[in-house]
């Protein structure tokens, strides 16, 4: 009776998640039809992050006065409308006020929806990396879906990336009148204490996986054609490989949870996350792609488990806590992206890259000091 919404959720969350990936994934063709700089384009990754960081707690926390589950179909197209929207005409302001609103489409959703998807998993780990999976599986799909329409046709024809929006918005409407009918998506009481001094650890542990993979996704099409020497298809590929981890990565992440603890599992995945970025900016050739692998592996384990110990911490608040854990820390991910653009513009995008090694390093001590929530 669970299995259902939890399903429907899951592809819902890809078809929103693929407008996160679709505009890093929209970066190289936006320098090669528009001949932006580095920072131009960082700008462009700000603009889909900003309002969304700074407006999905707030969703959050209107998620835990009362239920809003008519945001989730609306905000999945309103999401869908503004990376469709980016690429008609050539006016930079336009395409920053696209991005913007679909980075507000994508921030009104994430919380309602992964309240509703804890309610109605009875707090499963294994549930919610499904529900989870489905949004890597929108991030790792956006590549190939801008190099499909935009990649054979020009900028022009960013129009069509509306198609998952519309998709998404009936799997939402479908989930929820399942939900109703289990009584899941209406559960309203939370029992426990809020631990916040945990919650914001927690939180600083995911803005330094945040930044690391915000400053990737922008960055790693550019870099991994200059390592590789070769063409766009080069770039495509490590943004592929960077995304389609999350999938095994989500999925094992709740597994590993299950034997080992998430405490645990979190901190192993922050470890070889140091190393694996490493490799991704000192090892050049094909074998860049074995480490962005990595590095994949290690940013999406923890994935859904961020969530679940977030709402853990704030039993009483899962709304905020969700619309922290997947908005404002995950997000201001993005608020990095222009500082990284600009120390790429002034010296080279290798050293630019160097301060995403030691970002999961100082999250893991962060999460050194945190005990499972009771």
């Amino acid at each position: 009776m669970r299995t259902r919404p939890i399903t429907l959720l899951s592809l819902a969350h890809a078809c929103v998640d693929v407008y996160q990936g679709a505009v890093a994934s929209l970066v190289p063709f936006l320098v090669a039809e528009r001949a932006y700089t580095y920072a131009a384009v960082s700008g462009v990754v700000l603009a889909a992050s900003l309002l969304s960081s700074v407006v999905q707690p707030l969703f959050g926390a209107l998620a835990d006065r009362r239920p809003v589950p008519w945001l989730l179909p609306v905000s999945v197209v309103v999401g869908g409308l503004g990376v469709a929207c980016a690429g008609i005409g050539r006016s930079y302001p336009l395409t920053l006020v696209a991005v913007a609103v679909s980075g507000i489409g994508v921030a009104a959703y994430h919380p309602e929806a992964a309240r509703a998807a804890r309610l109605v998993s009875g707090g499963s780990h294994t549930a919610m990396g499904w529900f989870s999976l489905g949004g890597n599986v929108g991030f790792a799909t956006a590549p190939l879906l801008v190099a499909v329409v935009v990649g054979t046709g020009g900028l022009a024809r960013s129009p069509l990336l509306v198609l998952p929006a519309l998709a998404g918005a009936v799997l939402c409407a479908m989930a929820l009148r399942r939900a109703r009918v289990t009584g899941g998506a209406t559960a309203r009481e939370a029992a426990g204490r809020d631990d916040w001094a945990s919650f914001a650890k927690l939180s600083g542990a995911i803005v330094c996986r945040s930044i690391v993979f915000v400053g990737l996704s922008a960055f790693i099409g550019l870099y991994a054609r200059q390592r590789t020497g070769g063409g766009e298809l080069s770039g495509t590929i490590a943004l592929f490989v960077l995304y389609v981890g999350g999938a095994a990565g989500t999925v094992a992440g709740g597994w590993l949870a299950s034997r080992f603890g998430r405490i645990a599992v979190v901190r192993w995945s922050y470890a070889l996350t140091v190393a694996s970025v490493a490799g991704v900016v000192f090892v050049p050739g094909p074998l860049l792609y074995l480490f962005v692998a990595g590095t994949s592996a290690g940013l999406y384990v923890p994935f859904s488990l961020h969530v679940t110990l977030g709402q853990d911490y704030l039993p009483r608040r899962m709304g905020t806590a969700s619309g922290i854990t997947l908005g404002l820390t995950v997000s201001i991910g993005g608020l990095a992206a222009p500082v990284l653009g600009g120390l790429a513009d002034a010296t080279s995008l290798h050293t630019a890259l160097l301060p995403l090694i030691a970002l999961p390093a100082i999250g893991w001590l962060l999460l050194s000091t945190l005990d499972e929530p009771g």
